[in-house]
């Protein structure tokens, strides 16, 4: 099993962040994109090299990306224009490029703001325009060979896309194996039923996984699949400097036998 880390906790040039990171034990980030640039296009290919290879030099593997949609300005999956649904899907595309040439090889799609109903659209229509947005980012994320983990958000978070059973219906609807699910524990919660229940419901379609700090989590996770083979991370509060010793709570990832992404921050990356 191992332990990652989302990259925002911890504070400073990137430089900083895998030295704090390899200090405290972890084994691998998870990358927000807008921590590297408000648009990935502007990394070129050497910048690309650099952030990974920094990360590989301490022993971390770069797991992922979460928080995708964060920049730049006017992204949004599931908007009436089809201007807008067009250029932010083609930027999945270009995170998935970012994914695959830093190593990762999943992508967690919570961005609540970015897939949630805008006024004068029903719940109805959002989820339509999401399911044809998701179509196409999949399709992008297969040729980069990475995977969308959608992430089902809390209510007060967002309103398309709230459980288990509506990310797995999302997940049918798009009928693509590079769309699968990602679960948090804190919009797990909001739910109101057990995670066991939640986490075997998903079943094989559990690419990734987010926990709080000092979640119980790790045997139930374990119990989840005895041969699914695991990774975990920590998510709370930023770190604005590395702390004396290594943080409590780390809690289980799961991953399916092709896919072996971590789990990292919650929050609705």
């Amino acid at each position: 099993m191992k332990v990652a880390l989302c990259n925002e906790l911890l504070k400073g040039p990137w430089s900083d962040v895998v030295a704090a990171a390899a200090e405290l034990g972890y084994e691998g980030l998870e990358v927000a994109p807008y921590t590297l640039a408000e648009d990935v296009q502007a990394l070129t290919q050497a910048d690309r090299l650099r952030i990974r290879e920094e990360a590989e030099s301490r022993g971390l593997r770069i797991c992922g990306l979460h928080w995708l949609l964060v920049s730049p300005s006017g992204l949004h999956l599931a908007h009436p224009d089809e201007r807008v649904r067009r250029r932010t899907v083609e930027y999945v595309g270009e995170l998935a490029r970012l994914c695959s040439d830093l190593g990762g090889e999943v992508m967690v799609l919570g961005s609540p703001k970015q897939r949630s109903t805008l006024p004068g659209q029903s719940r109805e229509e959002a989820w339509r325009l999401l399911r044809e947005s998701l179509k196409a980012a999949a399709q992008a994320a297969e040729e980069h060979g990475v995977v969308i983990a959608l992430e089902p958000l809390a209510r007060h978070l967002t309103d398309v896309v709230n459980t288990a059973r509506e990310a797995l219906r999302m997940v049918e609807e798009v009928g693509s194996p590079a769309l699968k699910v990602n679960l948090d524990v804190y919009s797990m919660t909001d739910e109101g039923r057990p995670y066991a229940e939640i986490i075997e419901e998903v079943g094989p379609l559990l690419a990734h996984f987010h926990a709080n700090e000092g979640d119980r989590l790790q045997q139930l996770a374990l119990r989840r699949s005895a041969g699914a083979r695991g990774q975990a991370s920590r998510g709370g509060e930023s770190l604005n400097r590395v702390p004396a010793a290594a943080p409590r709570g780390r809690a289980v990832a799961l991953q399916d036998p092709v896919h072996r992404p971590f789990i990292n921050s919650p929050g609705g990356a």
